[in-house]
């Protein structure tokens, strides 16, 4: 159970999740946050992470910091997908368990699940079958990291758990066309060739895949959530079972029908084209979100209605406007 007096500390709160965390805790009075930029603590490295936990108070982690991005980041930078979230799961979560942190949450990614498992994806279907091999590096990371803490709680009796958030998106978000998920990139990508005047856009894939979105926001109302009903969360793994709660929207849309709500709230005018040759990814990845539901929390931001927040974000830190 979460207190007000708690010392939390929030890994990553400068991106995006980390930053709608650090929203929501202190909207709710949670004043004593312990926040540190990449600058100040390397979380990759392992000295730096021992010296900082045996110096800081903290009672909870939030451990939201991770090397990130879309098909092609993960095409690119495989080594850094697994070997710099591996450091980051190992040193964080073994050294909050050292220092005697007595709650902990990880935040992890819906890829965690088998390309062909059935649809909604629940909890259960983790390590049953194939995983997608465009983001096998940064899914396997993210499965060592659930089961690093369900090996600690077996072991050491903490109260470790991890939540699968589905794809998130909202202010904060990074628009790099190389590096970032699906919507930021396409609403960069509509915008920019709306500013140019073209004619068309052209876009990865077949437009056929369905994806969940969700707020980053809703994602943190989600985590707080959880946090305050920790009886209630570890009351519903069974023995043996890894501690996991999957967080959605809990209905999905193709690509296509994404970047059509996207061009509508961006303005642009011209025709989508779709590039065969490039790689779709999973076919479907919709969660099944009863178990959070079952603890009393629903999703509250629309998705149209969270494209157009996020793209006011985008023109208000990349266009001057």
């Amino acid at each position: 159970m979460l207190k007000q007096s708690d010392h939390i500390f929030v890994a990553g709160h400068t991106g995006m999740v980390g930053a709608a965390i650090v929203r929501a805790l202190r909207s709710r009075g949670y004043g004593n946050l312990v926040l540190r930029r990449h600058g100040e603590l390397d979380l990759a490295e392992q000295g730096a992470v021992r010296e900082f936990f045996r110096s800081v108070r903290m009672d909870c982690v939030v451990l939201a910091a991770a090397r990130v991005g879309g098909i092609l980041a993960n095409a690119t930078y495989p080594a850094e997908f697994i070997g710099s979230n591996l450091a980051i799961e190992q040193h964080v979560i073994h050294e909050a368990w050292q220092a005697g942190v007595r709650s902990l949450v990880f935040l992890g990614s819906s890829c965690i699940y088998p390309r062909l498992a059935p649809q909604p994806l629940r909890e259960d279907a983790l390590l049953s079958g194939p995983l997608e091999p465009t983001n096998l590096p940064y899914a396997v990371a993210k499965i060592a990291g659930i089961v690093m803490c369900e090996a600690y709680n077996r072991q050491y009796g903490t109260r470790y758990f991890a939540v699968m958030p589905t794809n998130l998106y909202g202010p904060g978000d990074r628009y790099d066309l190389r590096d970032s998920h699906v919507l930021p990139a396409l609403i960069r990508k509509m915008h920019e060739a709306g500013e140019r005047g073209d004619r068309r856009v052209v876009l990865w894939g077949t437009g056929t895949p369905r994806r969940e979105f969700l707020h980053c926001d809703d994602l943190a109302e989600a985590v707080l959530h959880l946090l305050e009903r920790q009886d209630e969360v570890f009351a519903l793994f069974g023995q043996g079972e890894q501690p996991l709660i999957n967080i959605g929207a809990g209905r999905d849309i193709t690509i296509a029908g994404l970047a059509e709500m996207v061009r509508e709230v961006v303005g642009f005018r011209g025709e989508i084209v779709w590039d065969h040759a490039k790689p779709d990814g999973t076919p479907r990845k919709l969660l099944d979100i009863s178990r959070v539901s079952r603890l009393g929390w629903t999703p509250k931001i629309g998705l149209r209605q969270g494209i157009a927040a996020t793209y006011r974000d985008y023109l208000a830190r990349f266009s001057g406007r």
